[in-house]
Parts: C-alpha cells; sequence; structure tokens
C-alpha cells in the first residue's frame, strides 16, 4: 500500500491502548478508506462488517453471520434484533481484544436510524469497559459529521479519535509511476489529483498521452464517466452541480459569474455551492492572510481530475467525439501548460509545506496559500503565486511558479519584487522561483547575488 502512514499509525496505537477505542473514520468516495481498513485487518483479527444498500432485516441477517462465523465457527440464527447482536459481540469481548469495523455505516444508520442510539447505549453500559475496537466508516462527508459526529446525534463525544482521510499531495501520488519523468509526474498529478483509485487507473507502464486516450477518453472506460457517476451516487439533481462545476473549471470563480455563467438565481448557486463544499468537491479560497470572511473570496475544485474533465472531457463531448480521441488529445495537450499553471501553484504550496515541516524553511509559516488584491506600487491589481507569512507578521516567503517550456526571463523575477513590495512591514522577505523551463542565465546571476531560491521540477522531488 502507498502511503498511509500517518493513519496506519493512528489505528496501531488505538489497537496496543488495551482499553476500549472508537474511531470515526471518513473521506469521500474513491479516498481510499476501506483499503487502509483492509491492510490493518492484515495485521489483526477484526470483525469487517461492510454494510450494503440493503433493507434492515437483511443488514441484521448479514451482520449476525458474520460474527457468529467469526466467534463460534458457525451460524444458528439471525438475532432478534441489534440490541442482541451487540449484547453477542460484547459478551464475546471478555477474552480477547475485539475490532468491530462497520464499512459504509450510512447505509446502515439511514434504514434504521437507532442502531446510533442502540450503540450509543451500548457504549456507555457496557462496551467503554470491555477490550473493543470499534471503527466506523463512511463515504457520506455530512452524514458522518453531522449526523455521528455532531451534537445532536447519540454517538456525539462517545468517540475517542476521527479521521478523515485527505487525497494523497503530488510526492505522494507520484510514487504510483515510479519511471515517468518529473514533469509527467506533475502532469498526471494535474490530471488525476491523489485520489487513489483515480492514480491506479491510468497504466505506469504507458505515457502520459496513452492513458487520457485509452482510460479517459475511451467511451467506456472507468474514468471517462467516473465524475457523472459518483455525482448520481451523491446528489439529487445533478444537471445544477454540473453547470457549477464546469463553470468553474473554465474559469468562472466567484458566485455571481457562476450564476450568470449557468443562468440561474445567485442565491440558488450559493446553496448548491454549499452542497458542493460539503462532498469536498469544491472549496471557497481567500487572499493570503485575510480572514475567512473576507469578500475577495474564490472558488475552485478541489478534485484535479473533475477540474480536468470538466474542462475538458465534459465541455467538448460532442466536439471530441467527431475529432477522435487521438487529434482530442492533441487538443489537450496543447495546452496542457496552461490548464497546468494554478495546478503547478499549489503543488509549490504543497512542497513548501513539506519544506517547514522537514524544518527547511526560515520559519514555520502561520498561514500560507496565495494572495491577490491592489498593488499601490503599480497601481493596478495583483497577485502572488504562494505566500507564506510567519505568526508575528514580520517574516515572509514570495514564491512564483511558472510551467512554461521557455526559460524564466527577467521580467518574472521584476514582477515578483515589485508585488512583494506590497507587504512593506515585512522585516525580512524570502524569494522563491520555480520554473518548468529552467531560468535565463541573468535571472541566475541576479538569484547569486541576492539569495533566491530557484527551482525546476527535478527539485521538488529530491
Amino acid at each position: 500500500m502507498i502511503g498511509r502512514k500517518k493513519e496506519m499509525d493512528l489505528l496501531e496505537q488505538m489497537y496496543a491502548s488495551g482499553r476500549f477505542e472508537f474511531m470515526i473514520m471518513y473521506g469521500r468516495r474513491r479516498i481510499g478508506k476501506t483499503t487502509i481498513l483492509q491492510e490493518f485487518s492484515k495485521r489483526h483479527e477484526t470483525i469487517f462488517f461492510s454494510a450494503q444498500e440493503k433493507n434492515d432485516a437483511l443488514s441484521l441477517l448479514d451482520f449476525s453471520k458474520l460474527v457468529q462465523e467469526y466467534y463460534d465457527g458457525g451460524f444458528v440464527a439471525a438475532f432478534a434484533n441489534w440490541e442482541n447482536a451487540l449484547d453477542y459481540v460484547g459478551r464475546k469481548a471478555l477474552d480477547k481484544r475485539t475490532v468491530l469495523i462497520i464499512d459504509e455505516f450510512p447505509f446502515l444508520a439511514e434504514t434504521n436510524p437507532s442502531v446510533k442510539s442502540i450503540l450509543q447505549h451500548r457504549i456507555d453500559h457496557d462496551w467503554k469497559e470491555r477490550n473493543i475496537f470499534l471503527i466506523l466508516c463512511g463515504s457520506s462527508v455530512s452524514f458522518m459529521v453531522n449526523d455521528v459526529m455532531g451534537y445532536k446525534s447519540p454517538l456525539y463525544g462517545r468517540s475517542t479519535g476521527s479521521m478523515e482521510v485527505q487525497p494523497f499531495d503530488y510526492l505522494e501520488s507520484a510514487e504510483f509511476f515510479p519511471n515517468y519523468s518529473p514533469e509527467d509526474k506533475l502532469i498526471t498529478y494535474g490530471i488525476l489529483g491523489g485520489v487513489p483509485r483515480y492514480l491506479n487507473a491510468f497504466d505506469p507502464e504507458k505515457t502520459v498521452r496513452e492513458n487520457i486516450i485509452s482510460r479517459i477518453l475511451m467511451n467506456g472506460s472507468f474514468l471517462n464517466e467516473e465524475p457523472q457517476t459518483l455525482l448520481r451516487m451523491e446528489l439529487r439533481e445533478p444537471v445544477v452541480y454540473n453547470s457549477i462545476l464546469e463553470a468553474v473549471a473554465n474559469g468562472c470563480n466567484r458566485v455571481v459569474e457562476i450564476a450568470g455563467r449557468i443562468h440561474e438565481e445567485k442565491s440558488k448557486c450559493s446553496k448548491y455551492m454549499l452542497t458542493l463544499q460539503t462532498i469536498r468537491l469544491l472549496e471557497k479560497h481567500v487572499p493570503c492572510g485575510e480572514p475567512d470572511s473576507s469578500k475577495k473570496g474564490i472558488y475552485e475544485i478541489t478534485d484535479n481530475f473533475y477540474k480536468f474533465w470538466y474542462r475538458y472531457v465534459f465541455s467538448n463531448k460532442s466536439y471530441y467525439d467527431m475529432l477522435g480521441m487521438d487529434k482530442a488529445c492533441d487538443d489537450i495537450m496543447g495546452e496542457i501548460n496552461d490548464y497546468m499553471g494554478p495546478v503547478f501553484e499549489e503543488i509549490c504550496r504543497q512542497f513548501l509545506i513539506r519544506q517547514a515541516k522537514d524544518g527547511k524553511l526560515p520559519f514555520i509559516p502561520y498561514t500560507i496559500g496565495k494572495w491577490w488584491g491592489n498593488n499601490p506600487v503599480i497601481k493596478a491589481q495583483d497577485d502572488i503565486d504562494v505566500l507564506a507569512l510567519d505568526k508575528k507578521g514580520n517574516k515572509g516567503i514570495f514564491v512564483e511558479c511558472k510551467f512554461r517550456n521557455r526559460p524564466m526571463p527577467m521580467e518574472e523575477y521584476d514582477d515578483l519584487v515589485t508585488a512583494a513590495a506590497v507587504f512593506s512591514n515585512l522585516k525580512e522577505k524570502k524569494l522563491i522561483f520555480v520554473s518548468k523551463g529552467s531560468f535565463t542565465e541573468p535571472v541566475k546571476s541576479r538569484a547569486a547575488r541576492e539569495g533566491t531560491v530557484l527551482l525546476v521540477p527535478e527539485d521538488l522531488f529530491a
């Protein structure tokens, strides 16, 4: 299994405690939750119950068979109710550590909401004194956050740990493609993001181009219809959500712009966008250093594959069908550098975070992200690709990221110096340039004189 050391370490720590533990694990679909739990189950004996979209009686029957086979080696009969089933687990847990995993718990709790209260009663009156490690896992993020961990839930305050499984970053994602060049690893991350199921869909022995054709553009391939499939599973009105995601993927990032693009009321758009944020497909960004309530907020698609799919596959389906897969791929690759621009900024932000954790930055950033706003020096709007500020507001790191084939010229250097002048209160400023196409000789000479850091794609994997 690639990555997930932090997640496995936490599970192992809770397993080794020798007392009652209750972990709530959640995360969007395809993110790898079940894979983590399966890997954990290889290391320890577990009761692994995968809930399905069945009625309550059939779910109870499946659970009865599983636990009776586990403890007694055979199935006698279904328990009369969930109270009896969980009492049975509690009695059997007297002798040894019992790990009970209920995967896709929302399927169970939505058909029988009382299951949450039954679990709460067993925890309070029996299990908290038992050698039990309970893990509830779910892909419905809103359900797990609100209906399982929320203060109105019967299970509120009972868990001893929680874990939202996150996508891999660019460096972890690169492990799926060990033979790719640094540039191709970055492009692949730009296309697929950090979702393990999507990364596994590409063949590491094929080129990026070959994979785009056979794994994304080809009708019937998993990735060709995946965003639509997932949206139908998660949401009731995919038409509006599709329109919003297509608008954002094509550059509309403010509510008023999105509403105008899809011809819907602003209030309706805001409501639907909130849902997309809840299921972790959309997120709001504000300029680095400003509060979350800033009116300068913009929206971006969190998942790179959705960003790529809605920009190219969804927006151009009829055109690509006529063009053919080879020429459609030429069309995509012809503007891949432009597409990668914002993605490359996020990659550089991730790189800075890793550098900070390894103690390789002048300070630990308190805030880090993109900045945009008015620059009084040039009397115009300006931006900084990645800005990192320390907690006291005395130090700053300014990063310019260029995913272009040509060497970065001096003009780009001057532009970042001008943008950094907005932050005149900083006592210390560090400049970093990251360029796919390396740098001109004058830029290299100036950087050496001024102590500026110059990086190329290879450096991001060092």
